[in-house]
C-alpha cells in the first residue's frame, strides 16, 4: 500500500472517530470535572460518590454485571466444551439454535417473562392448577427477586457471545498440547483446568468482558422490571438535568471510567496471541464419537438450555397471538389481529419505516470505514496502525448509554453541535451513534478477510499495471464478500435493534425507531403490551434470519467478530 494513502485513510479515519467518538466522551468529562468558571474540580464526582443513592446505584450495577456475566459463562463453557469435542445427534442444528436468545434484545424478554412470572402470570396459574397453592392464590415473583430476575434475563440473553468465544478459542487451540497432557497422566477435568482452561482464557475474558460491560450499562432491562436502583437507569431519570445539573454528567464519568478501566484490562492482559496460537498444528482434532446413551445427554443438554433461555421469548410470542392472558397457564383465547395491529399502528409504521433508514445509513457508514480501516490495519507498515485499531475498538468499551448521553450533552443549545439537537430532528444523531456503535464488528470481519487473502493477489495484479487502489477493489473486496456481508449483516441487525441510543436520543414520536416504539407500546394500557410483543416478534424473526445467515457465512468464526 502506498504509505501516503494509509496516511489519509489513517487521519481521515481518526478524525471521524474523534469527532463522534473522543468528542463526545470529552463533552461529558468536561461537565462531569469542569465548574460553571471552567476550572477542574472534583466535587461533582465526589457529590454524586458522597451520595448514598447513587453509590448503591453503583454497587447494584457492578454486582448485577458480575452475576449476569457469572451466570452467563456458566452456562456457555459446558456447551462450548461439549460442541467442541464431542459428536452427539442433531449437533448441527442444536448449535445453532443454541444462539437464538441473541436474537432480540434483553428488555423485550423481560416482557415475555414478566408473563410468566408475573403476580397473574402463568406460573401461579400452573400451581394453582396442579393444586399446589390454593384457588386465588397470588405472588410477584419478579418484584421478590428483582436483582435476579433482571441477572438472569440478561444471562439467558447474552451467554451466546461467551459462547461465540470460546467455541472459537477452541477451535484455534493446538490438540498436541491435550494429548501431551494426557501422555502424561493428567486426564478428565484436571487436564482441562490445569491446560485447556487457561490457554482458552484469553478468548473466555473477551467474550466476559463484552457481556460485562453490556450487563452493567442495560438500560431496558431494569426499565421493564421497574428496578431503579441501577446506575443506567438513575443516569435515564437525570436526562432532564442534563442542562442544569453536573450529577449526571458525574455519574456518566463513573459509568464510562469503569468500562473503559475494564476493557483496557482486558485488552493488556488477553488481547496479544496466546502461546496456545502460536504453536497450532496443522489439523484439529476430530470430535470423538460418543456411545448412544452419552450422545443424547449432550443433545439434551443443548435443548435444555435452549429451552430455558427461549422461556422469555416463548412469553413474548404467546402475548403477541393472545387476545388476552391473565392468570391462566395458556392465553384464554389467540389471534393474528395484534401483528396485523402493530403493523397498522400510528407509532409501529414509522418507527420500524425510521430504524429501516437509520440502520441502513448507519452501515452504509461502516462498510466504507470499516474497509478502509481494515486495509490501513492488515496492508500497511505505518506507525500508529496499532492505535487506529484500538481507536476503532474503543466502541464495544463506551457502551450505548455513554456515547447517547455524550451525543446529547455535545448537542445543547450554545455548543458546536447545536443543529443536531434531537429535539427537532434526532435523525443525524442516531445514524452516528448507530454507525460510530457497530463500526468494530465491520472492521473485524474485514480484518479477518484481509488476513485470510494473500498479499501477493494484490502484487500480481500490480505486476501487470493495476494501481494499488485499482488492485484492491478488483482482486481482494470480491474475494472477502463473505466477510463484509457478515459484518454488514451484523451492523445491521443491531443497529436495527439497537437500545440505549434509541430510547435517550428518540426524543419524538415522528422519529421513533423499532425499541422506543416497543417500550413506549408496552407503557401503554389495554392492548398495550400485545402490540409490543407483536411488534417484539417482527424484530426477533428479523434479527433471527440475519443471525442464521451469519452463522452460515461465518460458522465458528463468527466468534472472532465478538472479540475485544
Amino acid at each position: 500500500m502506498p504509505p501516503n494513502l494509509a496516511r489519509a485513510i489513517f487521519a481521515a479515519t481518526a478524525a471521524f472517530l474523534a469527532v463522534f467518538l473522543l468528542w463526545p466522551v470529552a463533552q461529558i468529562l468536561k461537565g462531569g470535572f469542569l465548574d460553571a468558571g471552567g476550572h477542574l474540580t472534583f466535587a461533582y464526582l465526589g457529590a454524586v460518590l458522597a451520595d448514598p443513592l447513587y453509590r448503591e446505584g453503583l454497587v447494584n450495577s457492578f454486582l448485577l454485571a458480575g452475576a449476569a456475566t457469572t451466570l452467563a459463562l456458566l452456562i456457555a463453557l459446558p456447551l462450548a466444551v461439549v460442541s467442541d469435542r464431542y459428536l452427539y445427534p442433531g449437533k448441527a442444528w442444536l448449535g445453532s439454535l443454541v444462539l437464538l436468545p441473541i436474537i432480540l434484545p434483553p428488555f423485550v424478554g423481560a416482557i415475555g417473562l414478566r408473563q410468566i412470572f408475573g403476580l397473574h402470570g402463568a406460573l401461579n396459574a400452573l400451581l394453582v392448577t396442579l393444586h399446589l397453592r390454593p384457588a386465588g392464590w397470588t405472588f410477584d415473583w419478579l418484584a421478590a427477586n428483582q436483582f435476579w430476575g433482571v441477572a438472569l434475563v440478561e444471562a439467558l440473553s447474552l451467554y451466546p457471545v461467551i459462547y461465540l468465544n470460546a467455541t472459537a478459542a477452541l477451535a484455534n487451540l493446538d490438540p498436541a498440547l491435550d494429548e501431551a497432557a494426557q501422555n502424561l497422566g493428567c486426564t478428565g477435568l484436571r487436564r482441562f483446568r490445569r491446560v485447556t482452561l487457561p490457554l482458552i482464557r484469553p478468548g473466555l475474558f473477551a467474550g466476559g468482558t463484552l457481556v460485562f460491560i453490556w450487563a452493567f450499562t442495560e438500560l431496558g432491562v431494569p426499565l421493564v422490571f421497574d428496578y431503579r436502583r441501577v446506575t443506567s437507569v438513575q443516569i435515564f431519570g437525570e436526562l432532564k438535568n442534563i442542562g442544569a445539573s453536573p450529577a449526571p454528567y458525574a455519574l456518566v464519568t463513573v459509568l464510562l471510567a469503569s468500562t473503559v478501566l475494564l476493557y483496557a484490562v482486558g485488552r493488556g492482559l488477553f488481547g496479544r496471541d496466546a502461546h496456545a496460537m502460536m504453536a497450532k498444528a496443522a489439523g484439529r482434532g476430530a470430535p470423538r464419537e460418543l456411545p448412544p446413551g452419552r450422545g443424547w445427554l449432550c443433545s439434551l443438554l443443548f435443548a435444555g438450555v435452549t429451552f430455558v433461555a427461549l422461556l422469555p421469548h416463548l412469553g413474548v410470542i404467546f402475548v403477541a397471538f393472545s387476545r388476552d392472558w391473565y392468570g391462566t397457564v395458556w392465553p384464554a383465547t389467540w389471534t393474528l389481529d395484534n401483528f396485523r395491529l402493530a403493523l397498522g399502528n400510528d407509532l409501529t409504521v414509522p418507527a420500524i419505516g425510521n430504524s429501516l433508514k437509520f440502520a441502513t445509513a448507519a452501515t452504509v457508514i461502516d462498510l466504507g470505514l470499516g474497509v478502509a480501516i481494515a486495509w490501513v490495519i492488515v496492508r500497511s507498515q505505518i506507525a500508529g496502525r496499532q492505535a487506529l485499531d484500538f481507536l476503532t475498538m474503543l466502541p464495544l468499551a463506551v457502551p450505548g448509554l455513554v456515547l447517547a448521553f455524550g451525543y446529547l450533552a455535545m448537542s445543547q443549545d450554545g455548543r458546536t453541535f447545536a443543529f443536531l439537537h434531537p429535539v427537532q430532528n434526532p435523525t443525524g444523531l442516531l445514524i452516528l451513534a448507530y454507525a460510530v456503535r457497530r463500526l468494530p464488528y465491520v472492521v473485524r470481519a474485514a480484518v479477518a478477510g484481509f488476513q485470510q487473502t494473500s498479499i501477493t493477489l494484490e502484487e500480481a495484479a500490480q505486476s501487470l499495471g493495476c494501481s494499488p487502489l485499482k488492485s484492491v477493489i478488483r482482486i481482494t473486496l470480491p474475494l472477502i464478500t463473505a466477510n463484509l456481508i457478515a459484518g454488514g449483516l451484523l451492523a445491521f441487525a443491531f443497529a436495527m435493534l439497537e437500545v440505549s441510543d434509541s430510547l435517550i436520543l428518540a426524543q419524538k414520536q415522528a422519529y421513533y425507531p423499532i425499541t422506543k416504539a416497543i417500550l413506549e407500546l408496552f407503557a401503554l394500557l389495554g392492548d398495550g403490551k400485545y402490540l409490543a410483543s407483536a411488534l417484539g416478534v417482527w424484530a426477533m424473526v428479523f434479527l433471527g434470519v440475519a443471525i442464521g445467515g451469519l452463522s452460515l457465512l461465518l460458522g465458528k468464526r463468527l466468534g472472532a467478530i465478538f472479540r475485544t
